[in-house]
């Protein structure tokens, strides 16, 4: 049994008791998942959660700490649910929903969540607790007891349409397209191939169709992540999407594959079927690959001219005449100031050829965190005129991590938040301690992320089309951060609506040794 460490429990301390140690270890032997929130702290961060819930969510706790409870519901927002727990929580009171989440890894499950509030002696609500169970078995029995309630001759009508209809359907969409495509039933039979398949993998149709999918070519399919993806995914009646597949095959070498999943629920003969695409990105990839090495050569050639140029520029700057003209001085100045534009460029390209090779380095050592944050946005602060940068909130803790890092992120983020809001004037940081983290978000009153972006906004080279048409930029800063972020086994995440701003926040153990 996982019993927390009294110094990442929220409330332990010394004195503790021999009651309150064994709470701690009923709260996590609990089949219920339990978590508590900080109303104290700007939206409601999540502090401690235990192992229930963990297995419920399928997140690991530095991936849950410091975030509110919404983020279990993904961009399914609509529901009235949450305006319950919202008027709920404005009002410190308790209530009890049942409501739709979904896991890590993106499946859906229904949830009995029961809300109650921490008050203190001065009758202020602290915190809140939060009881949740997993019911997705009992909504599936009510559903499908609603399903048998409907008349049977429009099923059976309905039905036969569809099955018609989805047949030919089907029939056109395995032979026109082209990406490889397979159609198994529940035995992993092969049903039907396309003819891309065929030409693809070199393999006639007769023996391909009717044969196991793991015997076919004389077993080149028996491929573990490839049972692990119908054996172990797929049943879980979600689709897969974009499993990553490399095999070596006999006659046409190593490929590297996604392969997407999908159940097929159909009535009669084509009951339970299972449409398997296969996309080869072999030569995709390879692309990359070169990509990525051309930007850390063309990085690294760049690197030695510009330095001496720089040096060049830096020498002219001490040497101007007195009696030099005001534009000689400005055109000195701008050249050194697009010097320092370039100089930046080529460290970011760096940055990401270093991360793709896995060579990013870390060089961790105890810092202030709170008096790294401030220094950081006094620098900021002296050279942005229009905005003005407010810190609230402390966490009083000392970090160890690679503090040079840190702040590259922390100056990407406030950077971001002066350049993408230029008719605000105010941004907003603020610090906080939640459990064994620290965390910070910057806040801006800019044009703010559709949530279609927000999936990819941490994706390298990933220019939204709104801020491309307006902001020049490469797409790398925000990608550099998340890994920098990631590899001091931390989070970064946004939360934004279109016209109403940005929080960017990201989390960080306070012994990132751990």
């Amino acid at each position: 049994m996982n019993i927390p460490d009294r110094e990442k429990f929220p409330f332990s301390n010394n004195d503790v008791s021999q009651d309150f140690e064994l709470l701690i270890r009923a709260i996590d032997a609990s089949v219920s998942g339990i978590i508590i929130t900080d109303n104290r702290e700007p939206d409601n961060p999540i502090i401690y959660c235990n192992s229930a819930f963990e297995k419920i969510s399928g997140y690991t706790r530095s991936e849950i700490i410091g975030h509110n409870c919404r983020f279990l519901q993904r961009e399914d927002r609509s529901q009235t649910e949450r305006a319950i727990i919202r008027e709920a929580v404005s009002q410190g009171k308790g209530c009890t929903i049942e409501i739709r989440n979904y896991r890590k890894n993106g499946d859906l499950f229904w949830n009995e969540l029961f809300i109650s509030p921490v008050i203190d002696d001065h009758n202020n609500v602290t915190h809140f607790i939060g009881v949740q169970n997993d019911i997705t078995k009992r909504k599936k029995i009510e559903q499908d007891f609603r399903q048998q309630q409907e008349s049977m001759e429009r099923q059976i009508a309905d039905r036969t349409r569809n099955l018609r209809e989805s047949e030919l359907f089907l029939s056109s969409i395995i032979q026109t397209v082209r990406e490889s495509l397979l159609v198994l039933d529940p035995d992993f039979c092969v049903v039907s191939a396309n003819d891309h398949f065929i030409k693809t993998f070199k393999v006639t149709s007769e023996e391909t169709v009717g044969t196991n999918l793991y015997e076919l070519g004389n077993h080149q399919w028996d491929i573990p992540k490839l049972r692990e993806l119908l054996v172990d995914i797929l049943p879980t009646n979600n689709p897969v999407e974009d499993f990553e597949v490399e095999h070596d095959f006999p006659h046409i070498g190593r490929k590297l594959m996604l392969l997407n999943a999908y159940r097929i629920e159909l009535e009669g003969q084509f009951k339970d079927q299972i449409l398997l695409a296969i996309e080869d990105i072999t030569e995709k990839r390879e692309i990359e690959r070169r990509k990525d090495d051309f930007l850390s050569i063309a990085s690294h050639e760049l690197k030695t001219p510009l330095t001496t140029i720089k040096g060049y520029v830096q020498a002219m700057e001490r040497m101007i005449p007195d009696n030099a003209s005001d534009r000689f001085k400005n055109m000195l100045g701008k050249t050194s100031q697009y010097l320092d534009r370039l100089n930046n460029l080529i460290a970011e390209l760096l940055d990401v050829s270093r991360i793709q090779t896995g060579n990013i380095e870390l060089h961790k050592i105890p810092f202030d965190f709170d008096k790294m944050v401030k220094e950081t946005v006094d620098a900021i602060q002296s050279a942005s005129v229009n905005h003005k940068i407010l810190i609230t909130g402390h966490s009083g803790i000392s970090v160890s991590a690679d503090e040079s890092h840190i702040i590259q992120v922390l100056n990407n983020l406030l950077s971001n938040a002066i350049k993408y809001a230029p008719e605000a004037d105010q941004v907003y940081v603020h610090i906080s301690k939640v459990s064994e983290f620290v965390k910070v978000s910057v806040t801006d009153e800019g044009m703010g992320i559709s949530s279609e972006d927000q999936k990819k906004i941490f994706e390298r080279f990933f220019r939204a089309g709104e801020i491309q048409q307006r902001f020049p930029g490469m797409g790398i800063g925000l990608y550099i951060c998340e890994q920098i972020i990631k590899n001091h086994n931390g989070t970064l995440w946004v939360e934004s609506e279109k016209g109403k701003g940005s929080t960017f926040s990201f989390t960080l153990p306070i012994n990132t040794n751990n």
